[in-house]
């Protein structure tokens, strides 16, 4: 099986790089920093398995996961997080990911996770499983015609904040601003005009209610859509 690995730290990718060679039916093909780099790589080699980290540079792991299963929904995903809540769980499974799993579980879990996923099973490290479980429950309408599950899933689906409110491209955008990059920068990046950038600002601004550049970094960071490392 091959296998592409996508992590922003290089020390991380040669350790699960190593390991994972060391398995007689695995072999990886490519490495990517960044999740732009995962999604060009994906699409040059159409590997049969990518281990993407959630939280990336320049397109987080959510976003690239969305992509390619937008465009190869045969393509299997695993998520690979340090984040164990459900916002995090929940996006990176409607994005398009067949597997969830914890940073800080043991290798193995990572390799059942891929031959889970290529088998088109679904892999959740057993912490996230819990979390994906109570989301559904939460969602479930009620039995005695009360809205407190109603309530709760309300509340629930505000947190969600920027995956609800934006489209993935002014996602984009936002996680390339609140990671610094000046206007033209994002427009190059993005093959787009600067004022389609510009449009994309505006329109992120007003759905947010947030009004400079620091305010939607740190709604950015909080969000999970950057961490700035």
């Amino acid at each position: 099986m091959k296998v592409l690995l996508a992590d922003d730290h290089r020390i991380v990718r040669e350790g699960l790089k190593s390991l994972l060679e060391g398995q007689p039916d695995l072999t990886v093909v490519a490495e990517a920093s960044d999740g732009r780099q995962a999604v060009q790589l994906a699409r040059e080699l159409s590997p049969d398995v990518v281990v993407m980290d959630v939280a990336m540079p320049q397109l987080n792991g959510i976003e690239a996961t969305r992509q390619l299963a937008g465009q190869d929904p045969g393509m299997k995903i695993v998520a690979l997080s340090m984040h164990s809540d459900r916002r995090f769980v929940s996006e990176a499974l409607k994005a398009g990911a067949s597997g969830y799993v914890l940073k800080d579980g043991a290798f193995d879990e990572l390799i059942s996770a891929i031959r889970a996923v290529v088998s088109d099973k679904v892999y959740l490290s057993p912490r996230v499983a819990g979390v994906v479980v109570e989301d559904y429950v939460r969602r479930l309408p009620p039995r005695d015609g009360s809205h407190s599950l109603h309530a709760g899933a309300a509340e629930h689906s505000a947190r969600h904040g920027a995956f609800d409110a934006l489209t993935p491209r002014e996602r984009e955008v936002l996680q390339l601003m609140a990671e610094g990059y000046a206007t033209k920068e994002v427009a190059h990046r993005l093959s787009v005009s600067v004022k389609t950038v510009e449009t994309h600002r505006r329109q992120i601004m007003e759905k947010l209610d947030l009004h400079s550049v620091a305010e939607l970094t740190k709604y950015a960071i909080r969000e999970g859509l950057t961490t700035l490392e």
